[in-house]
């Protein structure tokens, strides 16, 4: 069984030194990484992940999620290679097909958002040219999945699978994903997003779950009670679902830390 691992997904924005402060903090409050998303409205993640690994020895970087069509696959892998070389090894490269609202984005940069099949394929281009630059190394490959053929290409070419399921999936669709990322006897690590930490939902993140008393009571997308009954919780996925690398808002990096800490090692 895996050991657990906390990731820590923060919006690169603001000055170096406010970057450099939010890497420093994720790891002296027991995330082992630092997650960038990829948007237009905020640096470029990668450039933001360089500096932040290159100021905080120890931290592991990776973008939560690099949008596959925002980037010709050549191009993304050259950076993502160029990414593990000069961390030292230190770089996990996420990316994923795009959330929704991300085809504006695509399509402001002049590229085309395509179908979905089409974005699989750019998803499965962009790891194999990694692949090629890697030569006898290998970076780490992060795909987020949440679909059939998604979860199957994951199953074939992840390292690390992110079970993008939306807030009210029952426990049992998230099993369900879990087997499907496992498929062909490969055994990828797997990782989930937890949206909201703590007993009370701020209103923008009620924005992202919905009506929090519409959500299952065995909801997968938030963690509550005292931070043991939350460590209990987090045993029991990894146990049930084998999910043992869980990514947190930034908003609630102090309330987690003490979960973390009760995990540490574990």
């Amino acid at each position: 069984m895996r050991p657990f691992r906390f990731g820590l997904v923060a919006a690169p924005r603001g000055t170096r030194e406010q970057w450099v402060a939010t890497g420093h903090r994720a790891l002296d409050r027991g995330f082992g990484i630092l997650l960038a998303p990829d948007g237009l409205g905020l640096h470029a993640p990668l450039p933001a992940l360089a500096t932040v690994a290159a100021a905080v020895p120890g931290l592991r970087v990776g973008p939560f999620v690099l949008a596959a069509p925002i980037r010709p696959p050549q191009v993304a892998a050259w950076e993502g290679h160029s990414m593990t070389v000069l961390t030292d090894g230190r770089f996990e490269f996420g990316i994923g097909t795009g959330r929704p609202d991300a085809r504006a984005e695509v399509e402001r940069v002049g590229r085309s958002w395509g179908s979905g099949a089409q974005r699989l394929e750019q998803v499965r281009e962009t790891v194999a040219a990694l692949r090629v630059l890697d030569g006898g190394g290998h970076t780490p490959v992060l795909i987020a999945a949440g679909g059939p053929r998604a979860l199957a290409l994951a199953a074939e070419e992840a390292d690390i699978v992110t079970l993008a399921a939306p807030p009210a999936t029952p426990r049992a669709e998230v099993a369900r994903m879990a087997s499907l990322a496992r498929r062909g006897g490969r055994d990828p690590e797997l990782s989930m997003n937890v949206f909201v930490v703590g007993d009370e939902v701020p209103a923008w993140a009620a924005r992202m779950v919905g009506d929090p008393a519409a959500l299952p009571d065995d909801t997968l997308a938030r963690l509550r009670g005292t931070p043991r009954q939350m460590a209990d919780e987090l045993l029991r996925r990894r146990d049930e679902l084998g999910v043992s690398y869980v990514a947190v808002g930034e908003a609630f990096v102090e309330t987690f830390a003490p979960v973390a800490e009760l995990l540490a090692g574990g």
